[in-house]
């Protein structure tokens, strides 16, 4: 990629967010700002969606689809591999957990398949 276009895209990136925080700031809206754990638990609970734990909001259905939530849990372990040493204590906790309580779901789901 041409540096002076990765440079230009990374300027107007800034930019856009610096106004999106404003504007939200102005009219008193929340600015939510992403973290760690917001990620974790959004991944997690989509690959609750697809293991049909949780009802899927754009449906309003409860549907299972193991392949996608395997993906996600899947997902889940490459982050926990590559930020390891990397998280602090509550970050850690959440992924262990999460992971833990979807592999549990995933092989109930998986059984309830056969």
């Amino acid at each position: 990629m041409n540096d002076g276009i990765k440079k230009k895209v990374d300027e107007d990136w800034k930019t856009q967010m610096e106004t999106e925080k404003k504007t939200a700031q102005d009219s008193n809206e929340p600015y939510h700002k992403p973290t760690f754990s917001i990620f974790i638990s959004s991944l997690s609970m989509q690959a609750m969606i697809a293991l049909g734990s949780l009802e899927n909001p754009v449906t309003k259905k409860t549907e299972s689809n193991t392949a996608q939530a395997r993906f996600l849990i899947d997902t889940l372990e490459i982050i926990k591999e590559k930020t390891k040493g990397n998280l602090v204590d509550d970050e850690e906790k959440l992924l262990e957990e999460s992971l833990f309580n979807l592999r549990l779901m995933y092989v109930k789901a998986k059984e309830k398949e056969k």
